[in-house]
């Protein structure tokens, strides 16, 4: 691109009053003959105007503020000039005088470009997205709507005003009006920022607000049940039959791993025959979208035999008959108290049971349990391994027994 000729002027215009001894200063830019006037909206007498240096003289207080302005004017004329370059667009006065006078500048507010990004995973759900990912930033934009109202008292908030303060008072909110927990707070805050972001890579940020706030998530102890309290569950006879059905449920989550949406959406069609010549379960996680393939124990399927006749799923062709998630998380609570189980019993515990009690507890590898759980990566298996008290009494008792072998071998080998 050929250099294009550039100048700047700064001039008192003339006005209709002859003897008005102020003027008016105006800004003159011109890019390739094409010059384009600016008012400054200052004025200056004619007697204490250089117009070859484009300034006024004198030591004047009110003279080096004037100087002052008009100084900051011509650098903000270069900042418009450099911005238009680096961004590949058109260099005109016109479009200089765009960016002095905010022309150029589309009004963006926070909640329209988080819909549109929201729009766009939409748009991209079972490509690049999973339903859950996108279930998660639409409460992420719920929140960032009900934050703004009850803060601002407005229905949407300019990016330009995104801070520091903003991003501290969302965290002050999602904990203390919503009362989320410090993870989940992290990760609505970590939704926020991808949206944030955008906004900064396309420049309609000058910066990241995020920059000194850490979104440091708190290590958290995943529970599990015991075998013991497995199977006072397995064995627990129910008086009401929604408590055995939600029994049976959760029993056959803690025999496949499967979260509460999985196994409320598994069909009979998701069970096939697996490279071992037995029944596997086959499925698409529907938070993650990732692969799942899982051996079907002899537990989970009993469970799924005693449902084979039930008229809901011979409808639907599901598997089971699972209740919402809220009445599922209920009853457990009612069979937990039933079987003198002391902990918040809720469905996503059966999962925990899966990958720490059932698999990684009787010698299943890291790597098969990653893989049956549908795991992106081991390092989010190796969390159920940190809590393994059971192996750790296990290769503890091995140990024992080894030492206990070494020192009959060392007496044998002394002499009397």
């Amino acid at each position: 691109m050929l250099e294009k000729s550039f100048g700047l002027l700064l001039f008192l215009k003339p006005s209709r009053n002859p003897a008005e001894e102020a003027k008016f200063i105006y800004l003159k830019i011109t890019v390739d003959g094409k010059s384009i006037e600016i008012s400054t909206k200052r004025k200056c007498e004619i007697a204490k105007w250089n117009p070859g240096a484009g300034r006024a003289t004198g030591n004047k207080e009110a003279t080096k503020e004037l100087n002052y302005y008009l100084d900051s004017l011509e650098q903000r004329v270069f900042q418009a000039k450099r911005l238009l370059l680096d961004t590949d667009r058109a260099l005109s006065a016109q479009a200089i005088k765009d960016i002095l006078t905010g022309a150029s500048e589309q009004t963006r507010m926070i909640l329209d470009v988080f819909r549109h990004h929201n729009d766009q995973m939409k748009a991209l759900e079972g490509i690049d997205f999973a339903a859950g990912t996108i279930e998660r930033y639409e409460i992420s934009l719920q929140h960032t709507a009900s934050f703004i109202k009850w803060m601002y008292k407005s229905d949407d908030k300019n990016i330009k005003e995104l801070d520091h303060q903003f991003i501290t008072q969302y965290a002050f909110w999602l904990k203390t009006v919503r009362k989320c927990n410090h993870n989940s707070t992290m990760k609505y805050l970590a939704n926020f920022k991808k949206v944030v972001l955008i906004c900064v890579k396309n420049r309609w940020l000058p910066g990241d607000p995020f920059i000194n706030f850490k979104l440091t998530k708190k290590t958290v102890e995943k529970v599990a049940l015991t075998e013991r309290e497995l199977l006072r569950i397995i064995e627990k006879k129910f008086a009401m039959e929604r408590l055995s059905l939600v029994r049976d449920i959760f029993v056959f989550s803690c025999y496949t791993g499967l979260a509460y949406a999985d196994v409320k959406n598994l069909k009979r069609s998701d069970i096939q025959i697996g490279v071992d010549d037995k029944e596997w379960i086959f499925i698409h996680r529907q938070k993650t979208n990732s692969a799942s393939r899982i051996p079907l124990l002899t537990n989970a399927k009993k469970i799924i035999s005693n449902y084979k006749k039930d008229k809901k799923c011979l409808s639907s062709g599901l598997v089971l008959p699972v209740l919402t998630n809220q009445k599922m998380n209920a009853y457990l609570k009612e069979i937990a108290d039933c079987c003198g189980i002391k902990m918040d019993l809720t469905f996503h515990i059966a999962r925990h049971t899966f990958a720490t009690t059932v698999t990684l507890n009787n010698g299943v590898p890291m790597e098969s349990v990653s893989k049956m759980l549908g795991h992106a990566s081991i390092r989010q298996t190796q969390h159920y391994a940190k809590i393994q008290d059971h192996k750790v009494g296990t290769d503890m008792l091995k140990l024992e027994g080894n030492l206990f072998d070494k020192g009959k071998k060392i007496k044998s080998k002394s002499p009397i």
